[in-house]
């Protein structure tokens, strides 16, 4: 039973649990922006209107986590050396164990997302455009000083398209909010190298200023939505929960503070989500997506975030 439970947790730590909250939050907030759920209330939901996001859900779930599991695979020599710890290099789980498994998973996500569209529709391919995305990073563009971060920013960009194109039409009049999530992880992946060996204070000045450059693109567009006041608060939420531990590492730029940095950046694409589905739908559906961010917190507790 031990040896059962052992590879249970070997397999949950390769896929990032807290982490995978955050893409499913990023899928809703897709939702919401598509204005999927306009003119339905909890009353009227049925079958026919939530399966389509439950699938979404599922996809991104496939997605991210096979993305990570891949992440470790390509980094199981070097984490054999910096992170003895983690599930490949520690014997927990084996290479081709991950592989298959990674494998699984981003073959679920991607049929659970050509579920939604069919082959004619743009949700499968934009989830084969995250797989590829993301093993590309895995392989080569982690190692990549400038595209390695927009090629990271990229995965999260298409994630949020994937929840947009529940409505094709909104696709197409929104596929330009999906640059704003690919600039705030590059600033996150842009201060990542540092979280072994310590960062730069420059490196740190040029995240906080995509930070603020992304928070504020999302208090004008909730201005211009006419629901500023509804989404401040989740807004400041976010800006708060980015920049405390940032200005703590440009204080100390050492390798756990940027860690605790990269970790919030991670953790708060929850309350950014949150920000954007009380800007573009409502006030009830923010809450009940913000209830995603203590369980992300408190798996963020039980495994690794980065």
């Amino acid at each position: 039973m031990s040896y059962i439970v052992s590879k249970l947790i070997g397999y949950l730590r390769l896929m990032r649990p807290a982490n995978i909250i955050t893409a499913i939050a990023d899928i809703l907030a897709g939702v919401a922006i598509s204005g999927y759920f306009i003119n339905v209330s909890f009353a009227t939901l049925t079958l026919d209107i939530t399966l389509p996001v439950v699938c979404l859900c599922l996809a991104t779930i496939g997605l991210y986590g096979g993305g990570v599991v891949f992440n470790d695979v390509f980094d199981a020599t070097l984490d054999s050396a910096e992170r003895p710890e983690r599930p490949i290099p520690s014997g927990v789980i084996t290479k081709n164990q991950a592989i298959i498994l990674g494998s699984y998973l981003l073959l679920v996500g991607i049929l659970a997302a050509f579920s939604v569209g069919r082959l004619t529709g743009f949700s499968g391919w934009l989830a084969i455009g995250v797989a590829v995305s993301a093993l590309v990073y895995d392989k080569w563009g982690k190692h990549q000083r400038l595209l390695g971060p927009f090629n990271m920013g990229l995965c999260r960009g298409l994630n949020l398209l994937l929840g947009i194109s529940i409505v094709p039409d909104a696709l197409a009049a929104y596929w330009w909010m999906g640059f704003i999530p690919i600039l705030y992880i590059a600033a996150v992946t842009n201060i990542s190298r540092g979280e072994v060996h310590g960062g730069s204070v420059k490196s740190l000045r040029l995240t906080a200023a995509c930070y603020a450059l992304v928070y504020t693109t999302m208090g004008v567009l909730a201005l211009l939505h006419h629901r500023i006041w509804t989404a401040l608060p989740f807004i400041l939420l976010f800006a708060v929960m980015i920049n405390v531990p940032l200005f703590k590492a440009m204080k100390d730029p050492s390798g756990p503070n940027i860690g605790k940095a990269v970790k919030g950046g991670i953790i708060a694409l929850i309350a950014m989500n949150v920000a954007w589905i009380a800007a573009f739908a409502t006030l009830p559906f923010a809450l009940i997506v913000l209830l995603f961010l203590p369980v992300s917190l408190i798996l963020g507790k039980l495994f690794a975030v980065t």
